[in-house]
């Protein structure tokens, strides 16, 4: 990689206008890199990126990367960030979720490998599939339906994997894969179906908090400002990968809903639906080796780290103007 961190290397960002996409593009600005944000805004909005418009080391590129990936000059870093993320987005885009996943790859490597530059995929804790094993460390396969209405995304990021290790393997390009366990934050979209900011509207707004099966089904939880420390120390650094990047912290859905009432002080009640095709029952990272190999680990607490996103989630008014219900 061109230069050291910080000292205007030029970086390709595709989602770089989605919720995590946004915040990396920020935290490279902050540092003195430069970026060219790719996206097309399926899922994206430009509202995550509107404080960026006037800064001089930004540059903003509206295209779908599974068809180009128009940027033009050199890079020294491409970050492969373009997808769908959360369940619903998906399912109603599989065919563009898997294409970005393919050809989108495909041709971020080419744009890293014609310019020497280093190459980062976003890969996913998907990839374990509804694990056997628990916590996961990288070295397990996992435990995936290759056929059901989840494979869209955890088979595209597979091949994902696959692609960027044949890359490395035949064609020398330097790269580096990132397995990306839940994450939450400011900027999440309400109503995107991610179980933060789910619970969050909709105790803010005095509906029911809505709990899939019986609640036992656990997640871990990491505040975007540590995920993009880990995936920056593991750019920066010789590393391949892939390296877990997640908080170790269990909660179940249950417990979840329940801080997120005591924090928005309000009287929604739970109801339970359902659990969804394929829906993992427990999802913990092994991070021994980020640890190791990357000094890193998560600092935020979730209690922190919910007040911060429901801070966020009010003064934009991505929620609507209700006060909380209850006493």
């Amino acid at each position: 990689m061109t230069g050291p961190a910080g000292v205007g290397r030029r970086v390709a960002v595709t989602g770089g206008a989605g919720f995590l996409g946004s915040h990396l593009c920020d935290a490279l600005l902050d540092r003195g890199d430069r970026v060219v944000c790719v996206d097309d805004l399926s899922t994206g909005r430009l509202a995550n990126v509107a404080h960026l418009e006037d800064h001089p080391g930004f540059e903003l590129a509206l295209a779908d990367v599974a068809r180009e990936l128009p940027v033009d000059g050199h890079v020294d870093a491409v970050l492969h960030f373009a997808s769908a993320a959360s369940p619903p987005e998906y399912l109603a885009r599989p065919l563009a979720t898997m294409a970005a996943g393919s050809e989108g790859t495909r041709l971020g490597l080419e744009l890293a490998a014609r310019h020497g530059a280093r190459f980062l995929l976003a890969s996913t804790s998907e990839i374990y599939g509804d694990p056997a094993l628990h916590p996961q460390p990288e070295s397990y396969w996992g435990n995936v339906n290759p056929t059901g209405p989840r494979s869209v995304y955890d088979e595209a990021k597979r091949f994902a994997e696959a692609l960027t290790s044949a890359y490395r393997r035949t064609e020398g390009v330097d790269t580096a894969i990132v397995r990306i366990f839940n994450t939450y934050g400011p900027r999440l979209r309400p109503g995107d179906g991610r179980v933060v900011s789910n619970f969050l509207v909709q105790a803010v707004e005095g509906r029911p908090l809505t709990v899939y099966g019986d609640g036992s089904q656990t997640r871990s939880l990491c505040f975007v400002d540590d995920q993009v420390a880990g995936i920056l120390a593991l750019l920066d650094s010789s590393e391949t990968g892939p390296l877990n990047i997640g908080n170790p912290e269990e909660i179940s859905i249950g417990e979840l809903a329940g801080l997120v009432l005591e924090l928005t002080g309000s009287a929604s009640g739970i109801v339970h639906r359902p659990l969804p095709a394929d829906d993992p029952v427990r999802r913990r990272p092994d991070i021994t080796e980020a640890r190791r190999r990357l000094g890193w680990e998560p600092v935020v607490a979730l209690a922190d780290g919910l007040a911060r996103t429901l801070d966020h989630l009010i003064r934009q008014e991505h929620v609507a103007a209700h006060p909380p219900v209850g006493p």
